[in-house]
Order: structure tokens, then sequence, then C-alpha cells
């Protein structure tokens, strides 16, 4: 298989792309590299590195991309929100252009299929920002010249790249009333024909726009392969109401000069807390997909899939999780359809190393679709010695230590963190953003342990971040972060950035032939030992020290 994939990287011209079921059927299993190329926050963003980690990514590199492909993963989908960098006459701006164009270097670079597409330029409206594209025949019609503009500098930038790399028109697009599940759920009847017909119009408008304009650019994007998705990549999931099938029904495949080229996308989150329930509804949903979207002369990609809550899902639910992605993956391979795990394989501070985050889950989903004698690479962050220094530049900024869902504290005890050295005195403390009420610990040694009382907290914690309580800069080396259980069981935790602050990490790759200690507590080899303050030490004890330059840990 990955000598397939390698042959792919070739240039190919247009006259040699292989058909979009042929690229379906080669992808196998892929991944989304989620909230970097993505993020936003309803402003102009022309600080390229600014962008990528607004919402507490690192900034991406080529060797995660070959850390995937190792693992057996054939395909990435690299999502991107575009108006923060188009001026007002909907100019992209160079350096992000270029910006996009090395990241999708990596991806193809490693002989991967790169899905890119145009992200949070639709999408719900929040408080951080309104989407400009909205499944809507009035916006439709206002925004389509602007529309098409930015799809036909993207195909002219990215023309001449073979046939591994696909484009996606348009991420989860909803009506004027940030509707979910189909159009016009969020109106106050639950359903409005009229609003739910100018939704699946704009829908079927938006996607005949794409294609035209990008088979207008000429070169090898008159054969490129298109993915469409369905009004807000609903999937059709579900017996609960009438119309949840209305967005694959209203799904009409464009009309395209070129034929076998398109392929249709929708995402998939269910709620796992009943698993039988949860394959019952995957039955149903594959089904839907056959009978109203492959059925129209197109493959499908499950462009984004994980479940109602994947981190907490992952943590507490682990066995449904591991049955539940064992079931999806299986499933759709066996239909003939991709699918595109949503980011947490590897997140955070984890794409740096790079390491997977839940290198159990991608071993799963890869043998899912491989076979279970499918010989992958999941590197973890046990690997490695690994350090994180946080930088502060402002009062009040906050560095993530715990945010992954809800945390249970019926089951979890305890957070306990270990500097290199005690902070000074009124510089750090631990806050915890409890459902009922905050908690606030003050920081005042290099080891210190913050109880979590549901009494005190109420029964959850949605974040549990490490505060610093200064104007001046400031620095802080991290050695470890560890949730604890009732029980006494430790769960290793990986801090990342929430706002303000910097976050660096340092991975060194173990050193597993630990020398043996003579007698005095030196190593055998004669080689001075030094703990983390570069003080040397005749007897070290279990933790971390350094020898000949390199981090050593003694067990």
């Amino acid at each position: 298989m990955m000598g397939c994939m390698l042959s792919l990287a070739l240039p190919a011209s247009a006259s040699d792309f292989e058909t979009a079921a042929t690229a379906v059927s080669r992808m196998g299993v892929g991944w989304n590299l989620g909230n970097t190329l993505d993020a936003a926050n309803g402003k102009r963003m022309a600080d390229v590195v600014q962008s990528e980690t607004l919402w507490g990514q690192p900034v991406t590199r080529p060797e995660l991309m070959q850390m995937m492909r190792q693992a057996g993963f054939g395909a990435v989908r690299v999502p991107v929100t575009w108006y923060p960098h188009m001026d007002a006459s909907g100019q992209v701006d160079a350096a992000w252009m270029q910006r996009v164009r090395e990241v999708v270097d990596y991806v193809v670079g490693q002989g991967l299929y790169c899905i890119l597409n145009v992200h949070h330029d639709t999408g719900a409206d929040s408080n951080d920002y309104t989407s400009w594209l909205k499944a809507d025949m009035t916006v439709y019609t206002a925004q389509k010249a602007r529309y098409e503009q930015l799809w036909q500098q993207i195909a002219t930038e990215f023309r001449d790249y073979g046939e591994l790399l696909l484009f996606e028109g348009y991420n989860e697009m909803l009506d004027s009333y940030s509707s979910w599940c189909f159009a016009s759920f969020n109106t106050q009847g639950k359903y409005d024909a009229t609003v739910a017909a100018s939704a699946y119009e704009a829908i079927n408008s938006y996607a005949q726009s794409f294609v035209n304009t990008v088979r207008a650019t000429g070169g090898n994007n008159s054969q490129r392969n298109l993915v469409v998705n369905t009004y807000g990549a609903c999937s059709g999931a579900g017996t609960w109401n009438a119309h949840l099938k209305d967005p694959l029904s209203q799904m009409q495949l464009p009309a395209d000069q070129t034929s076998g080229h398109l392929i249709f996308q929708v995402h998939a989150y269910p709620d796992i807390s009943s698993l039988t329930s949860a394959k019952a509804e995957l039955d149903d949903m594959f089904s839907a997909l056959q009978q109203h979207l492959a059925a129209k002369g197109a493959p499908v990609i499950i462009g984004e899939w994980g479940t109602s809550d994947s981190s907490a899902d992952y943590r507490d639910n682990h066995a449904s999780m591991m049955a539940f992605a064992d079931y999806f993956v299986q499933k759709a391979t066996s239909l003939g359809m991709a699918t595109f795990y949503w980011m947490g394989l590897s997140d955070g501070p984890m794409r740096t190393v790079p390491a997977f985050s839940e290198p159990d889950l991608a071993e799963a989903i890869v043998k899912a679709c491989h076979g279970d004698s499918f010989a992958g690479v999941y590197p973890t962050i046990d690997d490695y010695d690994v350090t994180y220094t946080v930088s502060y530049t402002g009062q009040w900024q906050e560095l993530n230590l715990y945010s992954d869902g809800a945390l249970d504290l019926s089951q979890y005890a305890a957070l306990r963190l270990e500097l290199q050295t005690a902070p000074p005195a009124d510089y750090l403390q631990v806050k915890t953003y409890g459902s009922s009420a905050e908690g606030y610990q003050h920081v005042s040694a290099a080891a210190t342990t913050v109880v979590l009382s549901a009494a005190a907290l109420g029964p959850t914690a949605s974040r549990i971040t490490l505060q610093y309580r200064q104007t001046s800069p400031y620095s802080a080396k991290i050695l470890s972060v560890v949730l604890v259980r009732h029980d006494g069981t430790e769960v290793t935790v990986h801090p990342s950035v929430f706002w303000g602050c910097t976050l660096t990490l340092d991975a060194q790759p173990r050193d597993t032939a630990v020398p043996q200690l003579s007698a005095d507590g030196e190593p055998s080899d004669g080689a001075a030992v030094y703990n983390l303050m570069g003080q040397r030490t005749s007897a070290p004890r279990r933790g971390l020290y350094i020898r000949q330059g390199r981090k050593l840990l003694y067990r």
C-alpha cells in the first residue's frame, strides 16, 4: 500500500487522473489537521504564525505527516479558513497562500492524499465571528462572485498539482438560523418548508459554482477530483425526525464537464453511551448514504467522524470507544467509503514531537481498514523525555493543564503539577473551571497537588489552567502534569495554550540503554550524572538526570 501511495506523488497530467472512486478506495483511512489553518476569531490576521496557533495547536511540521504515513493513514484533510486572510476586494494574502501551500506540500510529499477546503467561512455563527457563506439563496446571490473569486485563486495556485490533491468546496454550511441536523431545524416551528427549500437550493448552487470555477482554471484542475458536502455535512443518521434524510435526498450531483471526478462528503459524531444504539444508528446512516448519495453516481467519504464527546469517550469510555471505531471503519471500508478522523489522534504539543496522543485508537482505526496484520508505527510521548516551557507576557494569561472535555470529579480526585523550580511568591495559580464554581490554588512549590472537590466545584470541571498573576514577562518549566483518580491510579495529561501565553516543548528520545549502577551509585561506565538543577549526584534515584549532555530516566 505504501509503495502504491508513493508512486501517486509523481506529477500527473489531467488526462491520467484516476477516478474519484479509485482515489477514495486508495485513501483508506485519513485524519484531519484540525484547529490549525482553520482557526479564526472574526478578525483580519496578517501574522501567519499567530493565525495557525490561535486555537492552541503548534506550527505544523512535515514530520507529523511522515508519522501519519508510517502509521498507515493514507490521507489528510487540511481545513482552511480564508476570510481572516482576504482583503476587502476578496484577494487572499500572499503569505497565507504560501503557508497553505507549504502544509499541502508536507502532506503530498509523503505520498498521502490531501483534501484542501474552505472551512469556517461557513458554519454556525458565534460570539467570535459570523460566517459569510450561508445556505440561503439570498446570501448565495450576494456572495456568489466573492466565493467564486476565492476558489479561482485557490485553484490557480494549485493547478499543477497531481491527483493526490483534492479540493472540497465548503465545510458545514448552515442556513441563516444556524440549523443543524437538517435545514430550518432552528426555526420556531422546528421546520419551515420555505427556509429549507432555499437552503437546499443554495447548497446545490454553491456546489455547482465550485465545480464550474475550478474546472475553468484548466490544467490538472480539468479532471481534479472534487468534493461537495451535503447541507451542514449532515449524514442523515437517526430516525427521530422525518426530515433527517432531507440533506441527503435534496443533494444533487453537480453537472461536470468530465465524468467520474466528484465525491460526496458527510460528517458523523454519534452518541456512544449505548453502543448497541450507536451501531444501529450507523447501520441506518450507511444505508441512507448508499440510497441517497452513492446511487447518484459518486463515491462517499466521511470527512469528519468521532463521537459526540470523543475526548471524554476515549478517556472514560475507552472500551466502547475502541469498539465503536472498529465497527465504524470496518463498515465504511466494506462499502467503499474512506473515513477521516477529526483531530484527536495527535493533538496539541504531541504534534510537535511528533507522537500520538491516542496511539491505540490510531492503531485500531488503521487495522479496522487494513487488517490486524498491518504493522504500523505509533510513537507515543512515553518514547521521549519531555519538558514544557510556558512563557507569559501579561497578567492573567493561562496555560491549559487539562482541557479535554468535562472531567468527572466522581472519578478524579486531584491534579498534580511538577515544575522544575518553585516560582516566586504570587506568580502562579492553578484555576479550575468547575461546573458550579471556580477554584484557585496558589503555586508556591515545585510540586503542587490540587484537590478536585465535587462539593466545592460541582460534578465536573471543563478546564484546569496555570494562570499568571503578574504583568512582567515570566517563564516556567513544567516537568509533568498528572490527574489522580480516587482509586490512586494516574493519568498523564499534557499542557496546551489556552490564551495569551506561548508553549514550547523539548522532547528527547529516551536513552533505553540505562547504565548499570556501581556500588557507590555512579554509572558503571564512569560518566558523571547531574540532576536537573545542574548538581552532580553520586546516588541518582528515580527521576530525570543528565549524563553526557543527554537526559536519562532512572526508574
